[in-house]
């Protein structure tokens, strides 16, 4: 049972993650910035843990690209700061781990491993850490509403039923 939510929480948030990234981004040199795929990446490696939410990360960037509303930058970017985001919080059990491993798996290390892809794969010269600063303000924008919506969410009594029955991670 438990499984079965998991995977539908997933593709809810799939869904929503991609039905709101082409209304709120912002275009930053050869990168598209997406909060919002931070802002799920924060809820979905929380309440779902590190397995799920890469899946998540993936799926979304997966369809964007396919639907033409997102680049190959999507996918290490957003699967390396879903995946920290995920572990961190699973290690320590604090909000505040998991908005900063979306920061760091996202705006540093996703940032950097987009340096190869531009290069080689898209042909385009761009400075080694020259995603960082897009990345980086992407991630905190859509890592602070994650960390304030679920600061609230989880102190609801609905969602502590939930955890107590072994549907979000513990």
């Amino acid at each position: 049972m438990a499984k079965t939510m998991k995977m539908t929480m997933t593709a809810m948030l799939v869904a929503v993650g991609t039905l709101t990234s082409h209304l709120f981004f912002i275009p930053l040199g050869f990168a598209k910035v997406f909060p919002m795929q931070h802002f799920i990446n924060v809820l979905s490696a929380v309440l779902l843990g590190p397995g799920y939410a890469v899946m998540q990360a993936f799926s979304v960037s997966l369809i964007r690209n396919m639907m033409g509303t997102g680049s190959l930058f999507a996918f290490p970017g957003s699967m390396i700061g879903a995946f920290l985001a995920a572990y961190l919080y699973q290690k320590s059990k604090k909000l505040m781990f998991a908005f900063m491993g979306e920061i760091v798996g996202t705006g540093i290390l996703g940032a950097i491993v987009c340096y190869p892809i531009a290069t080689l794969v898209l042909g385009k010269e761009v400075a080694l850490f020259g995603f960082i600063p897009a990345f980086l303000t992407s991630s905190i924008a859509g890592g602070i509403l994650g960390l304030i919506i679920l600061s609230i969410v989880l102190k609801n009594s609905a969602f502590k039923t939930f955890q107590q029955n072994n549907f979000f991670q513990k």
